[in-house]
């Protein structure tokens, strides 16, 4: 085991413990982020050079995955925190990159989103040290408890979207704890406040001159999009262990059934194997996005529309398999359970209602036009922050 894979295993076990607990009352897991903080694995993404792991995105994802089998909101606030970092290679200059993937591996700094592309509310407005921000900023994922925020802005006085980077408790900041949906319930996904909020000229990510948007920066979509795919298919796995041994210890065979043991039923055994199917379907398809994505970001700075779209299109069709087979486990996992897994003291709803939070942010019937078009008609996907 390596000492990566050991600080992993060790995270999963305690978090295990308490996540049915927690994600029944909610709010900010901020005795579990410290224990990543001092973990470590917040470097993972920095260059050894810098202090960090140095480990790719086929590492990092696994890793994600393996958290979500126990605890999805984690996994999500986990996996943004290294969106929001990579963003910084992205859209920034390599110094800046350099420099706040240093302090974040030392430092163990965790990062914090407020950068919804949709939300368009908070406006920045040009001063003499750099840039004034206002506004709300909705589905700020992890911005509780964070030490740095990756926030975007409409400019007020040119065209264009200013992306930064900035302390999460300078004056003016007011993260609200405001998240109140069924699931995801500790993910911290509310809205952030900014009034009168200083950005500093050296903390705006200003790579590209000419302040179009890079095709190398699109690649933060394809990043974004694999984060939440390894979140769901964790959550699934995580449900269809939770169902197989609680069918196996608990789970009576129905009378006409005419076995001993549940896990001899025929229709049990028969829907297990369905699902088994399709967990494998969605992780072999997984396995050959992650392989484009990190291609893709070996490549960025050469990258070609031919590469970037492939890249979309593999990412797109697992997604569309691992929405598909988590909404089906962690539905039809209570028919394979029976009644009684239905109280409150299992929390078993919560693999579904985590998994139902996720796929109605992007729904996968556009994921499906777009594959029929390129399938079809050899187009590619329209570059956006979805595709």
């Amino acid at each position: 085991m390596t000492v990566i894979s050991a600080i992993v295993s060790d995270l999963i076990d305690k978090f295990a413990v308490t996540a049915s607990e927690r994600d029944k009352e909610g709010g900010t897991a901020k005795e579990q982020r410290d224990l990543i903080r001092r973990s470590d694995l917040l470097g993972l993404i920095t260059p050894k050079e810098l202090g960090g792991y140095g480990q790719d995105w086929l590492n990092v994802l696994a890793i994600i995955k393996q958290i979500a089998q126990v605890d999805s909101s984690l996994a999500h606030l986990f996996g943004y925190h290294f969106l929001c970092l990579a963003t910084v290679d992205l859209y920034g200059t390599e110094r800046q990159f350099a420099y706040y993937a240093q302090q974040t591996a030392e430092r163990n700094l965790f990062w914090g989103n407020a950068f919804n592309p949709l939300d368009q509310r908070v406006t920045a407005t040009k001063t003499q040290s750099g840039w004034e921000i206002n506004g709300v900023k909705s589905f700020c994922s992890g911005a509780s408890d964070s030490d740095l925020l990756l926030i975007s802005a409409q400019k007020r006085d040119e065209e264009g979207v200013l992306f930064a980077i900035i302390p999460t408790k300078r004056t003016g900041i007011l993260v609200e704890n405001d998240w109140d949906s069924f699931g995801q319930r500790q993910t911290d996904s509310g809205s952030v406040q900014f009034e009168h909020v200083e950005v500093l000229a050296q903390e705006v990510l200003v790579a590209n001159p000419t302040h179009t948007i890079s095709l190398k920066s699109t690649i933060r979509t394809h990043i974004a999009q694999s984060i939440l795919n390894h979140v769901l298919l964790g959550t699934a796995e995580g449900a269809f262990q939770a169902a197989k041994e609680y069918t196996k210890n608990f789970t009576r065979p129905w009378l006409t059934a005419n076995v001993q043991d549940a896990s001899e039923d025929p229709y049990y055994v028969y829907h297990y194997g369905e699902f088994f199917v399709k967990l494998q379907a969605a992780i072999a398809l997984s396995n050959i996005a992650n392989d484009h994505l990190q291609a893709t970001w070996n490549d960025r700075q050469q990258l070609t529309i031919k590469q970037r779209s492939e890249c979309s299109i593999a990412v797109a069709t697992a997604k569309v398999q691992i929405v598909k087979t988590a909404l089906d486990i962690t539905n039809g996992m209570f028919e394979l359970m029976g009644a009684r897994a239905t109280s409150a003291k299992y929390n078993f709803d919560r693999y579904w209602r985590n998994v139902r939070t996720h796929t109605l942010h992007d729904p996968i019937d556009y994921k499906i036009r777009d594959i029929g078009q390129f399938a079809l008609n050899g187009k590619y996907p329209e570059i956006s922050p979805y595709s």
